[in-house]
């Protein structure tokens, strides 16, 4: 019987973290991007060839969708595709640091239906299917049940806390930050943290799979304005994420929006 979508990105999860290692200590060939896109590394181009060849020699029907390769517009036409970010937080591996992860995904229709995102260094495997709750390393996952925006501990970068993106007041967020944003979102679902916030444009590749694990954990998870997230969208990134319990991301959004409390 066929391995479940699910199944095939934990096994190329794991392929992909034994060829990130097999880089760690030794030489990158670290390069930037065009337009400020960030670095790149033989490890993220090597994780990258492994990650494709596992996952489109088993799926070869699904569209394509990597941080790593050039974008393919047949990905749009595909009912399945892969949203795949081979080396999330580069910039920690280029450190020498183990936070950064693999963020594989895979989504139907614009939906994600099943989400790994894996720390090899630290190991630990989140994995989700819609539908079927998500975990860590086979634990069940649960976001927290913190509801009031003030006192919240939330994932995310300085800019966010600037008061000019909070029209109905800043709240008393407490704020922590992670590099990789899979990461980040997986925290929130692990129940560490309450919300995580990114009011800058996101990669699909960077949120795809934490997103399905986050709302699995029983998250919800939006845009910066409170529009569902989509994905497989002809340019691959979202209107920045909110993503914390049900309760809690209401009230994050009335001060967001600058709403009535309850308006929504």
């Amino acid at each position: 019987m066929p391995a479940s979508d699910l199944d095939l990105l934990i096994r190329a999860a794991e392929l992909a973290g034994k060829t990130a290692r097999a880089f760690v200590g030794g030489a990158l060939d670290v390069r930037h991007k065009e337009d400020g896109a960030g670095p790149v590394t033989d490890a993220d181009h090597a994780v990258n060839d492994v990650l494709e060849a596992e996952l489109r020699g088993a799926r070869p029907d699904y569209g394509w969708l990597s941080e790593e390769s050039p974008d393919d517009p047949a990905r749009r036409r595909a009912e399945r595709v892969f949203i795949v970010d081979p080396i999330d937080g580069t910039r920690s591996f280029i450190d020498g640091s183990d936070i950064w992860a693999h963020a594989l995904a895979v989504a139907e229709r614009g939906r994600v239906v099943a989400g790994v995102v894996y720390l090899p260094m630290r190991g630990k495997m989140y994995t989700a299917a819609l539908g079927a709750g998500a975990r860590l390393n086979g634990a069940p996952l649960a976001v927290s049940r913190t509801n009031d925006a003030d006192g919240a501990s939330v994932l995310a970068t300085r800019p966010n806390m600037d008061p000019r993106h909070w029209p109905g007041g800043m709240p008393d967020l407490q704020r922590s930050h992670r590099p990789s944003l899979a990461y980040r979102l997986s925290l929130v679902a692990e129940g560490r943290y309450d919300a995580m916030l990114t009011f800058r444009p996101a990669w699909e590749w960077d949120i795809a799979a934490g997103t399905l694990i986050l709302t699995e954990a029983g998250a919800r998870a939006t845009d910066r304005r409170g529009a569902p997230l989509r994905f497989n969208n002809p340019v691959p990134q979202t209107d920045g994420v909110v993503a914390s319990n049900p309760v809690l991301h209401a009230a994050l959004m009335d001060r967001l929006l600058g709403r009535a409390p309850g308006a929504a």
